[in-house]
């Protein structure tokens, strides 16, 4: 990856909407280069899908829940199951696993803390789990979508 294709997720990161005559001209490219970038980022995997960013709360999203667990069964059985478990409920924007004395964390978002609660059971009786820990965010500070990429 070169210094154009960085100026070129840089500038993609702002505004994935941006057409592919203007993307060239910030980045100092002809329309045709660019594109065919682009598209290399894309089947390279670089670029993994362009969005729309929506605010959760206009869409009556507006309880984010960061859920810790801990599990007492490490086998590879047991993590298939779960991320095919939590892959498939629709309130979990993430998931990681971790290193320390927790095992995963989701960002969970939902109407309401009874929306909440329909989850959470659906957690427990999902997935083998040994702890459950939520944490209910009273404020979003910074919500950032953009990687810092060096020019």
């Amino acid at each position: 990856m070169d210094a154009i294709d960085r100026k070129i997720l840089i500038e993609l990161q702002k505004d994935a909407a941006i057409s592919v005559a203007e993307l060239a001209n910030r980045v100092g490219l002809s329309q045709t280069p660019c594109w065919k970038r682009v598209q290399r980022l894309e089947e390279d995997g670089v670029i993994l899908k362009r969005v729309a960013l929506v605010s959760p709360e206009k869409i009556g999203l507006g309880l984010t829940v960061f859920v810790s667990i801990e599990t007492g069964d490490h086998s590879m059985e047991w993590l298939t199951q779960f991320a095919n478990f939590v892959a498939a409920q629709p309130e979990v924007m993430e998931v990681y696993r971790m290193a320390g004395d927790i095992d995963y964390v989701l960002r969970v978002t939902v109407a309401d803390m009874s929306a909440y609660d329909g989850f959470y059971k659906r957690l427990i009786s999902g997935a083998q789990l040994k702890n459950v820990t939520s944490r209910f965010a009273m404020e979003r500070i910074k919500a950032e979508t953009s990687y810092p990429i060096a020019p």
